[in-house]
């Protein structure tokens, strides 16, 4: 079995927007026939990436198609700026807000889910893996 190739940090930003670089790197990787089969469960329709596609007012199927057709993030960059309508910034600071703290807000099912998930790759003794996107960095290496 084959390393994955490991999309961008989460906590990566591209057009003020947390999250995004990562998501295009999937799509670029799915386009390839690159994408590990531990992504496609949550791919465009559903998790963070689905949560973004939402936020952003973007259609699922409009946005794999667009990312799909380009080379450069200036040109993803460029678009989102263009295409998502800036009444939606206060969207965008919810959802970057929401993406950052999932994992330690007051919810217990959600906290429950990231003591599991932790706990399922060995990173359970890891304190300092306090959300989601602390335990994709940590799972994918980067922490």
């Amino acid at each position: 079995m084959h390393m994955p190739i490991f999309p961008r940090s989460p906590k990566e930003t591209m057009a003020g927007w947390l999250y995004l670089p990562r998501f295009v790197d999937k799509i670029r990787l799915h386009h390839a026939g690159k994408l590990h089969s531990d992504y496609l469960g949550n791919f465009a329709l559903k998790g963070f990436d689905a949560k973004f596609l939402s936020a952003a007012g973007l259609k699922a199927d409009d946005f794999l198609e667009f990312v799909r057709q380009t080379t450069t993030d200036g040109e993803v960059c460029d678009w989102v700026r263009t295409e998502v309508n800036p009444k939606r910034r206060e969207e965008q600071a919810i959802f970057n807000q929401q993406l950052a703290n999932y994992g330690r807000e007051a919810d217990p099912e959600v906290q429950a889910r990231l003591k599991m998930r932790k706990e399922q790759s060995g990173l359970g003794h890891r304190d300092d893996i306090q959300t989601f996107i602390d335990y994709i960095d940590a799972d994918e290496r980067r922490i």
